[in-house]
């Protein structure tokens, strides 16, 4: 069984009344039916112009860019290989000028086919 989570401060704390929920740290109360109800948000990932990106799609670079670790810098402009998006604090994962990268979605744009 998944360990039940307050919805309002995130904590694991809960105990189980009957037909409903309450959080020991804040005092919040749900039912239980709440829980297998509640829909799964599905990620969205959108780019600098606020286009919404799926795997396959191209991307271009809107402002240059140097790599860590590198002295190479990605240029406006650069175009990618098809993306693919990943979860993380970098949600691209792509390739650019023969390297494979992991960029942040708000440097790219999508490129309109």
């Amino acid at each position: 069984m998944p360990e039940i989570v307050c919805p309002m401060c995130e904590m694991t704390e809960v105990l189980l009344h009957g037909d409903h929920y309450e959080c020991v740290t804040c005092g919040h109360e749900w039912k239980c039916a709440e829980e297998a109800d509640a829909p799964t948000a599905a990620r969205v990932v959108k780019d600098a112009h606020g286009n919404v990106l799926a795997d396959g799609d191209i991307v271009a670079m809107v402002k240059d860019l140097k790599l860590g670790g590198t002295s190479q810098v990605l240029k406006v402009g650069t175009k990618s290989k098809p993306i693919r998006l990943v979860d993380g604090d970098h949600e691209i994962s792509c390739k650019m000028e023969g390297l494979t990268i992991a960029l942040k979605a708000m440097y790219v744009k999508k490129v309109m086919n």
